[in-house]
C-alpha cells in the first residue's frame, strides 16, 4: 500500500520515484494478465488465478470426460440393438411366410405334390432364418445365436463407479418372457425352435410323397399352432430389445444434457468476461502511462535542490 509522504528534500532516498515505479510494475502486471486472458479466453489459466475455481473446473472436466466415454458406449449399444431388432423382425417375417405355406397345405384342394412343394419352399425359408442368424454380427460377435451378452457403460456415479446396461441375448434370459425359458432361433441346430417344444424346423425337409410328416392331416394343425407360438415368442424377444433401446435413447438424451450443463458450469467459472477484461486493460494502460509520467517527474525532483548549492 503506497503512501504519499513529505520530506522530499531528502535526495538519498527518492520515495516518490519508488512509489511511481511500484505503481508502474503493478500496471504492467495487470496489463499482462488482461492480455493473457483476452488471448486465451480464459479467466483461470493456472492454479494461482483462482485456487478454488481451478479445483472445481478440473473436477467438472474429469466428469465430462467420463460422460463423453459413456455416450460412445451408449452409441455402440444402440447400434447393436438396432441390428438385433432388424434381424429379429426379418425372422418374424420369414416365420409368417413358413406359416402361410403350412396353412396353404391344409387345403383339401392341394394334392401330395403341391404339399411337398410347399414344404420344400418353407424349408428354404428355414435356411434363410439360419442365414439371418449367422450373418447378424457386430464387433466380431454373433448377436442372436443364443450366446451373446454384453455390458455397456452408460454413466458413472458420484465416486465414479460404473453404471452399466446389459444386453442379454442368451437363450436362458428370463426377460424374454418365453414360457419354456429357452429361446433359440438357430433353426438348423436345435429341435426346439424359438422356445417351442417339439418344433423341429428341419422336418420341413423330410416331407415327401411317401411320408408327408408334419404336413400329415393329424400333425399339420400342431405345426400351425407351433409356428404361431414361435412368431409370438420372436415378437416377445424383439419387444425386450425395444425396451432396451428406449432406455438407451433416454440415457443418451440425459448424458447430452449433462455434458452441456457441465460445459456451462466450467465456462462460468473458467472463461474470461471479454468486455470486463477489455475495460480493465484500458484502465491498466492508462495507469501505466500515468505511472511513467509520475516516475519521470519524481526522478527530476532531486535535481531541483542543486540550485541551493549554486549560491
Amino acid at each position: 500500500m503506497p503512501f504519499g509522504v513529505g520530506g522530499n528534500s531528502r535526495i538519498r532516498t527518492n520515495i516518490a520515484a519508488q512509489n511511481a515505479y511500484n505503481s508502474l510494475e503493478t500496471s504492467n502486471r495487470e496489463i499482462s494478465i488482461r492480455q493473457l486472458r483476452l488471448s486465451t479466453g480464459k479467466r483461470i489459466n493456472n492454479p494461482a488465478d483462482d485456487v478454488a475455481g481451478y479445483i472445481t473446473t478440473r473436477a467438472l472436466q474429469a466428469r465430462n470426460g467420463s460422460l463423453k466415454a459413456a455416450i460412445k458406449a451408449v452409441g455402440d449399444a444402440q447400434n447393436t440393438s438396432y441390428i438385433i431388432m432388424d434381424s429379429m423382425e426379418n425372422i418374424s417375417d420369414l416365420l409368417r411366410t413358413i406359416r402361410d405355406s403350412t396353412a396353404q397345405a391344409t387345403s383339401g384342394a392341394q394334392g401330395t405334390a403341391e404339399k411337398v412343394a410347399l414344404a420344400k419352399a418353407a424349408y428354404r425359408m428355414v435356411n434363410q432364418i439360419q442365414t439371418v442368424v449367422d450373418s447378424t454380427v457386430f464387433g466380431g460377435r454373433q448377436l442372436i445365436d443364443g450366446t451373446y451378452t454384453a455390458n455397456f457403460l452408460v454413466g458413472t456415479n458420484a465416486v465414479y463407479d460404473l453404471i452399466t446396461l446389459q444386453i442379454d441375448m442368451s437363450t436362458g434370459n428370463v426377460d424374454f418372457n418365453v414360457e419354456s425359458g429357452d429361446f433359440n432361433v438357430n433353426s438348423m441346430n436345435v429341435e426346439n425352435f424359438a422356445g417351442i417344444t417339439g418344433l423341429d424346423m428341419r422336418k420341413f425337409n423330410d416331407v415327401s410323397a411317401d411320408d408327408l410328416g408334419i404336413f400329415e392331416q393329424d400333425q399339420i394343425g400342431t405345426t400351425l399352432v407351433s409356428l404361431a407360438n414361435a412368431i409370438e415368442n420372436v415378437t416377445k424377444v424383439n419387444s425386450y430389445m425395444g425396451g432396451v433401446v428406449n432406455r438407451l435413447n433416454s440415457q443418451e438424451f440425459i448424458i447430452n444434457g449433462q455434458i452441456v450443463n457441465y460445459n456451462a458450469a466450467i465456462s462460468r467459472i473458467e472463461d474470461a468476461d471479454v468486455a470486463l477484461e477489455q475495460l480493465n486493460l484500458i484502465k491498466s494502460q492508462f495507469l501505466q502511462q500515468s505511472s511513467l509520467v509520475s516516475l519521470a517527474q519524481a526522478n527530476q525532483n532531486p535535481s531541483q535542490f542543486l540550485q541551493l548549492l549554486q549560491g
